[in-house]
């Protein structure tokens, strides 16, 4: 493709390979810069190369595009572009599209090869979106485990000591929190100015991408944070970048950063090439696209309706940025097959996760936020209100089915005072534990995908925080032992029976036996998969337990116990069902046979039949 052309694809919207053409090049007879700044007067590579003095001129070839070669600059050289621009001034900017940058509060970009010989070949070929269990471990690089020193483990040391221990726990798939380049910790990556490079805080570029394939080798797929909807105002970045808004198309109300500007062609190939470089060069399985809520709406966050905004229809949903969304999930799965995009979208909008010739945005997961928001509700009530409370916890059947829905118990439910999980829950420390226990096996008996915050498992008291540590010191402790290993079993129930998860999206799947027992605080239902497999699911949200309990069944026969969350070795009483239990004619619950059952005390049972 002639040059010219690439420019025009660049300037329509259409490149997605952007990283191969822009940014930094080394090649024989030097470094070769190309830059995007249509409104500069003169734009200038400087760097240690040159001792930071006035630099080499590039030379604008079209479409607002600036390149050059600069013969000192080779690998490891460190640069910005000094822009000058129509009003006087000359900013210094770092590279849009570096592949490594100085860590902070240092902001200078590194030029940069990527050279990494992958070993994930058998786990590329087979991975498909939409397939298997998914069971995600959600972790923040910089604050799962730290240093003695108080520093951050490297990708390398994160991959010796995160890899086997995500496992062990037996996840599917770990999610991590944005590993951008951003200037400030306390932003968790969520503000990013490197949209191309992986953060220094952590070491090397290729230190990350042995990180991924350690994940895939051990079976386990890899899901990224990825944040198109804003970016933080730091003058060192995107901002204002050529001294007018040029990636940007405003301020985000209420976030403090730039909102991008979907209209315009450039910045839509940079950010489809951005998602598509992680999804293949650094070969991440999935990326869960942050704040697609605020993209959506013309007016996300402003209160004032004198500065409220609407489309041609006269109603608030940003067109432009819905036809971004759909374009962006149109690349993802045309050149990034069996890649999955998850969208953290918090409200009422239709079709999320149906495709966009059907009039869907077409991302393949959305998190149920609404699941989420009703359950933490419910489970933070104190036992006598619950009774009144019982439709959080059955309401969300009433959707189930509308969206591929991944259950999200994340990073966001245990900050800023909304207290962690276990820290949630109502009356003693034992009825904390058992509360705990009992919501993880609600998660993974409800339809749809699951995630888990890095400290969930180890029912950690503290809200999370990022500069320091989990305390894993709990861990030697019985109560905080004993959940970690119940989590540890939940999860590897989940992974074998095909029935909690193989028809995750249609009734096909699910049955009721009985969703209005708000008296006894009980939900019972059952999974099936596709051959037939079925298991009851017996939840009790209450603290009496409740014994020769009559259970509704589908299936004549015995039904065996599989999991018990009141085992005493998970810190329980022990009030289980160890013997197969054969059903009886006796009608319960709608169906013509039942069988009897104890049922545990905050606690929950899954049984499987066995004919």
């Amino acid at each position: 493709m002639s040059e010219e052309r690439l420019w025009v694809q660049w300037d329509e919207g259409r490149m997605y390979d952007a990283w191969t053409v822009f940014g930094a090049h080394p090649g024989p007879e030097g470094t070769v810069f190309t830059v995007w700044a249509p409104n500069a007067r003169e734009v200038r590579v400087s760097g240690d190369f040159c001792d930071w003095g006035e630099g080499n001129t590039l030379l604008p070839v079209g479409r607002g595009i600036w390149r050059g070669t600069v013969p000192g600059a080779r690998e490891g050289s460190h640069y910005k572009y000094v822009i000058s621009t129509s009003d006087g001034k000359r900013l210094w900017k770092a590279d849009p599209f570096a592949f490594f940058a100085e860590l902070r509060p240092d902001t200078a970009s590194i030029v940069r090869t990527l050279q990494y010989t992958w070993k994930d070949k058998a786990w590329m070929e087979k991975r498909r979106a939409l397939e298997g269990p998914l069971n995600i471990y959600e972790v923040h690089p910089g604050s799962w485990k730290r240093r003695p020193d108080g520093g951050f483990l490297t990708w390398r040391e994160l991959a010796e000591e995160l890899v086997p221990y995500v496992k062990e726990m037996g996840y599917t798939h770990v999610e991590l929190m944005p590993v951008t380049e951003h200037p400030l910790d306390a932003s968790w990556g969520y503000q990013a100015t490197g949209y191309f490079a992986a953060t220094s805080r952590f070491g090397d570029p290729e230190g990350l991408m042995y990180l991924i394939d350690r994940f895939h080798r051990a079976g386990i797929g890899v899901i990224l944070d990825w944040v198109p909807g804003h970016f933080c105002r730091d003058e060192h970045g995107l901002g204002r970048f050529d001294g007018t808004p040029l990636y940007e198309s405003g301020d985000h109300p209420g976030w403090g950063t730039y909102k991008f500007d979907f209209a315009r062609g450039g910045v839509r190939s940079f950010l489809i090439s951005s998602a598509l470089f992680w999804l293949n060069v650094y070969h991440a399985d999935g990326l869960r696209v942050d704040g697609v809520s605020s993209m959506l709406y013309l007016n996300f966050g402003i209160d004032d309706p004198g500065q409220k905004k609407f489309n041609i229809h006269g109603t608030e949903e940003d067109l432009v940025a819905v036809d971004f969304v759909q374009e962006l999930n149109r690349a993802v799965g045309e050149h990034a097959p069996g890649a999955v995009a998850i969208a953290e979208e918090s409200t009422a909008w239709p079709l999320v996760t149906y495709p966009p010739e059907a009039g869907g945005l077409g991302f393949h997961y959305k998190w149920d936020m609404g699941w989420m928001n009703d359950t933490l509700r419910y489970i933070s009530e104190d036992f006598p209100g619950r009774q009144i409370n019982h439709g959080l916890l059955t309401f969300s059947m009433m959707y189930a089915f509308s969206e591929n829905f991944i259950l999200p118990l994340s990073h966001d439910e245990v900050v800023h005072g909304k207290r962690s999980i276990i820290g949630r829950m109502p009356g003693d420390w034992w009825r904390q534990f058992a509360g705990a226990r009992l919501l993880q096996m609600y998660a993974a008996c409800h339809p749809g995908g699951m995630l888990n915050f890095m400290g969930n498992e180890i029912a950690q008291f503290i809200e999370w925080r990022y500069d320091e540590p989990l305390e894993w010191f709990l861990l030697s402790y019985n109560t905080h032992a004993g959940h970690r290993q119940f989590v540890r079993e939940l999860n590897a129930l989940y992974r074998k029976e095909k029935a909690l998860w193989e028809q995750d999206r249609g009734w096909e799947g699910f049955q009721w036996m009985d969703a209005d027992n708000w008296e006894q605080g009980i939900l019972s239902f059952c999974r099936r998969a596709k051959d037939g497999e079925t298991v009851l699911c017996v939840l009790n949200f209450r603290p009496e337990s409740r014994e020769k309990w009559r259970a509704g069944v589908p299936l004549a026969g015995g039904w065996k116990e599989l999991l018990s969350s009141d085992e005493e070795r998970f810190g329980g009483s022990g009030k289980r069902n160890p013997r197969k239990v054969r059903s009886r004619k006796v009608p319960c619950h709608g169906q013509e046979d039942s069988i009897v059952i104890t049922v545990p005390p905050l606690g929950g049972t899954i049984l499987k039949y066995m004919g």
